[in-house]
């Protein structure tokens, strides 16, 4: 085999690869499937927006997850303006549908 062929063969790999990591929301690990989150995005809103449950604007939450309005998988930006306090079940009935 050529060294062409070898380099075209490396690169239909990678090609592959990306495409497959891509299709599964980018490869990385975050809380609900694989799409990464900011950690510092998720502070953010909080210190702007106290949870309805404590008032507290760092810590847990009880009964309430930070959500994106719009999902990040679905072109939502990772940021305090597309986040929203959502109740626990109405996070699993939200997660259901998409």
């Amino acid at each position: 085999m050529s060294h062409w062929h070898k380099l075209l063969l490396v690169l239909f790999l990678a090609v592959g690869l990306a495409g497959n990591a891509f299709a599964r929301g980018g490869g990385h690990s975050g809380h609900h499937g694989n799409t990464h989150r900011s950690s510092q995005a998720k502070h953010d809103f909080m210190k702007s927006n106290p949870c309805p449950s404590t008032g507290k604007t760092r810590g847990a939450c009880p009964g309430y997850v930070v959500d994106h309005v719009v999902p990040l998988k679905r072109g939502g930006a990772d940021n305090p303006r597309n986040m929203q306090w959502q109740t626990v079940a109405e996070a699993k009935a939200k997660d259901k549908r998409e």
